[in-house]
C-alpha cells in the first residue's frame, strides 16, 4: 500500500501534479492538505477518473481544506474540530484492516515567533497541544498520520539550523511541541527511518527563492508518522521532488511511504 502527502495550495489548480503523481507513484492513498475549495466545488469527477473511487473531503473556501483520495474505502470517516476554530485542517477515517489514517494541516503560525505578540503563533501551539491530547486518546490503534505539519524539527531538516533558529517552524519551542507529539504514541518518524538525521532532507522551498533548485533553502514540513506496530511492515520512502519544477507548482512536494498491508 503506497500512501502520498501532499500540501497541494489548491487543488483545482494543481490537478495535473494529481495526475503526475498517479503515473510515476501509483499510490493507493493521496492525502492531501490545502484544498481551498469548499466540499460542493472539490473536483470529484476528475480525482474519480485517476483511480480513486473512494474521496473523503473537509474543505471551505479560499483556506485551508483537507481530503484523502483512495482506491480503498475507508469506515468512520470524521474530522475533527481542533481548538473549534471551525477551520478543516483534519479528516481521518479505517481501513478495512483496522488501521487508520489522520490527515493534519497544522497552522503555519505567521512570521512572528512569539504567542503574546502573535495570535496566529500562539493558535498554531495551542493545536500542537490539542493534537498531542488526541493522540494520547488513541492508545492501542494503528495509526498512520500524515500531513503537512509546519514545522522541521530536526537540524537537518533545514538548510540552516543556526539560521532559522528564530524563524517560525524551526523555533524550539515549535520543535518542542512537535516532540512532545511524537512522544505521545512513541510515533515513527518515516522519513528518519530511512534517511539518517545526518543527511539534509526537505519537502518545500520558498516561492521567493528564484531558483529554488540552485538556492536549496528547503525545510522538511511534510510528515508520515506511523505507530511502533506498524514499523516491520515498512517498505520504502520518498520524496518526489522533481515536482516542484513543474508548471505552477506548490511549494511543497509529494511525501510518500510503501507499507505492507
Amino acid at each position: 500500500m503506497k500512501i502520498v502527502t501532499y500540501n497541494i495550495n489548491s487543488v483545482r489548480i494543481r490537478l495535473g501534479q494529481i495526475k503526475t503523481i498517479v503515473e510515476q507513484l501509483n499510490p493507493d492513498i493521496i492525502c492531501l492538505q490545502e484544498t481551498k475549495v469548499e466540499d460542493n466545488l472539490f473536483p470529484i469527477g476528475e480525482i474519480k477518473s485517476l483511480g480513486f473511487e473512494h474521496i473523503y473531503i473537509s474543505g471551505q473556501k479560499s483556506y485551508n481544506g483537507v481530503a484523502i483520495l483512495s482506491k480503498l474505502p475507508l469506515f468512520d470517516v470524521h474530522s475533527l474540530d481542533i481548538l473549534q476554530s471551525d477551520h478543516k485542517r483534519h479528516i481521518g477515517g479505517r481501513l478495512a484492516n483496522g488501521v487508520e489514517i489522520h490527515n493534519f494541516y497544522v497552522p503555519a503560525g505567521g512570521d512572528i515567533p512569539d504567542r503574546e505578540l502573535n495570535d496566529k503563533f500562539d493558535f498554531k501551539l495551542r493545536f500542537y497541544d490539542e493534537m498531542s491530547d488526541w493522540a494520547c486518546e488513541q492508545k492501542g490503534k494503528s495509526l498512520i498520520m500524515v500531513g503537512d505539519f509546519n514545522v522541521a524539527p530536526l537540524p537537518n531538516d533545514v538548510w540552516s539550523h543556526k539560521q532559522l533558529l528564530n524563524i517560525v517552524s524551526h523555533t524550539p519551542i515549535e520543535t518542542d511541541a512537535m516532540a512532545n507529539l511524537q512522544k505521545t504514541l512513541n510515533w515513527l518518524d518515516t522519513a528518519r527511518h530511512f534517511v539518517p538525521e545526518s543527511e539534509k532532507l526537505y519537502s518545500w522551498w520558498s516561492y521567493r527563492n528564484k531558483d529554488w533548485e540552485k538556492s536549496n533553502r528547503g525545510r522538511r514540513l511534510d510528515h508520515i508518522w506511523i505507530t511502533p506496530d506498524l514499523m516491520p511492515k515498512l517498505e520504502s520512502f520518498l520524496i518526489m521532488r522533481e515536482l516542484r519544477n513543474s508548471e505552477n507548482p506548490s511549494d511543497h512536494v509529494p511525501v510518500m511511504v510503501e507499507i505492507r498491508d
